[in-house]
């Protein structure tokens, strides 16, 4: 039986209405022909057609939101924004210490952490390309031997065959899974960058830290001494009756306080030096010797010009990451609403048949079959709609998540710009102070070793002076790591360095007030 063409073509014209299309259908089945008729074969694969072309237009994948509305200026900057992106790449140079750009450099290689994340990526690329692969043709080969004895008979028969097989993607299920895993090797790409970003932070921290506790146990071992001379001038003052036994018992008090502050100094020095062996991935005592001597506390530039708000989030690898996993959550979509639809296939076999090994190359039977075919699931206990309603939903989690990113990002860069400039001020304080604080004490010994002011002037003004000195240098080592977690929230300068990563365009989702 054959189908009028005409009616067909009404059927794809007159809208998406299945029901309609079957009814059409039926009528022509039942036999109202015209002069220009399609086989039955035919029709059917274009009724297929036609109605997976509605379904898919009855539900068409989620697009992505515009997104927050980033601010067009930082609300806590000291410096003035520049258009464009500031190069941060290496921003641990511009601590200008060597170590420090050494140790760094090593746990971007070493780091156990680093290298988990860079087999992450070389397998989400390798899941990729099995995915592309399903775009191609598959072609496979057999063959066999086979000898069977009967009575007197030994009959025997061997054979050779090529099999291909191609799924057509006519409603582009392959290609959507070939976008997810591409864009999820993008994301793994990128999360590798967030790592890597973490890492050199983590080391920048611990090495300031070090270098902060390291320059503490000096100074509280040169005002260990200087109150053990004041000790032993009390003591001789003691035996000479020019003081009492009270002011002996506190300068010894005082002198044994600043004495138990060197082991948890010292404590601390070792097991930072630990950590940056870890972090470079080596045992924990490998930078001994390395880090033994106290080094200068690494200060960085002051100046510093930030990009604008939408700039800086297009470099923050995190975001990066968050959006190509939204776009990744996309195409799942777009699959599971293609995996409703019809699929095709065709199909071809070629063997040759023998009675002896060396037949199959000449005179050999020849067999060939080509097959195609169509199918399409009429009842699956609604199976692939709540499939399609679950990537729907991971795709709203995606959304929620790459949103709470750009928050996130913001919101640090905010806090370390403002802890940056209250820390600098609350630095500048403790320098007045201790340079007070240090004349006073001076003054103070003088006047006791003279007899012109009593022990209790002497205790007050070095307690002061230890104590804002020690602010002092807690201070400075708080303005450099807030310097690093500026670097850090900025994006830390990281670029694709690996030659096969996705050079990242500038993030869609953004907007600013003006756009």
């Amino acid at each position: 039986m054959t189908v009028n063409k005409d009616s067909c073509l009404r059927i794809f014209h007159k809208g998406c209405r299945p029901k309609r299309h079957i009814k059409v259908l039926q009528q022509e089945l039942a036999g109202q022909t015209a002069a220009a008729t399609w086989p039955r074969p035919l029709m059917v694969a274009w009724l297929a057609l036609t109605l997976g072309a509605c379904a898919s237009l009855s539900a068409p994948p989620p697009q992505a939101s515009p997104g927050l509305v980033v601010p067009a200026e930082w609300a806590n900057a000291n410096a003035q924004a520049a258009a464009g992106n500031p190069s941060l790449l290496r921003w641990w140079q511009r601590f200008d210490d060597p170590l420090l750009g050494q140790l760094i450099s090593q746990a971007l290689v070493a780091n156990n952490s680093v290298q988990g994340v860079q087999a992450a990526l070389r397998q989400a690329r390798a899941l990729h390309d099995v995915a592309a692969a399903g775009l191609w043709p598959s072609l496979g080969s057999s063959a066999s031997a086979q000898r069977s004895r009967r009575s007197d008979n030994t009959d025997n028969s061997f054979q050779l065959g090529l099999d291909a097989n191609w799924e057509l993607d006519v409603f582009g299920a392959k290609r959507s899974a070939v976008s997810a895993s591409e864009a999820s090797a993008q994301a793994s790409a990128a999360s590798l960058g967030t790592v890597q970003v973490s890492i050199a932070a983590e080391v920048a921290l611990n090495y300031i830290a070090l270098r902060s506790a390291q320059e503490r146990l000096g100074m509280a071992s040169a005002n260990l001494a200087s109150q053990s001379e004041t000790l032993q001038l009390t003591q001789w003052r003691l035996q000479a009756g020019l003081v009492t036994s009270l002011e002996a018992e506190q300068a010894s008090a005082a002198t044994e306080q600043t004495a138990a502050q060197l082991p948890a100094l010292q404590t601390s020095i070792a097991q930072t030096r630990h950590a940056l062996a870890v972090l470079t991935g080596q045992p924990p005592a490998a930078l001994a010797l390395v880090l033994a001597e106290a080094g200068p506390l690494p200060q960085a530039a002051s100046s510093l010009t930030l990009a604008f708000p939408a700039e800086t989030l297009r470099q923050r690898s995190d975001v990066q990451a968050a959006e190509f996993q939204l776009a990744a959550a996309a195409a799942r979509v777009a699959q599971a609403d293609a995996a409703m639809l019809p699929s095709f296939k065709l199909g071809g076999s070629l063997g040759l048949s023998a009675l002896t090994l060396g037949a199959l190359t000449d005179g050999a039977s020849v067999a060939a079959a080509v097959l195609a075919s169509a199918s399409w699931s009429l009842f699956d206990g609604g199976a692939a709609q709540a499939q399609g309603r679950a990537q729907r939903a991971a795709f709203d989690q995606a959304r929620a998540t790459y949103q709470a990113t750009l928050l996130t990002a913001l919101q640090e860069v905010e806090d370390a710009l403002v802890a940056t400039r209250y820390d600098r001020e609350r630095l500048l304080r403790l320098q007045n102070a201790f340079a007070s604080a240090d004349i006073a004490a001076t003054l103070a010994s003088q006047r006791y070793s003279s007899g012109l002011v009593d022990f209790q002037a002497v205790l007050e003004t070095q307690r002061s002076r230890l104590s804002t000195q020690d602010g002092v240098a807690s201070a400075r080592a708080a303005v450099s790591a807030d310097h690093v977690r500026l670097y850090k929230a900025l994006g830390g300068g990281w670029l694709p360095s690996d030659a096969n990563a996705t050079a990242f365009p500038a993030t869609p989702l953004l907007r600013t007030p003006n756009s």
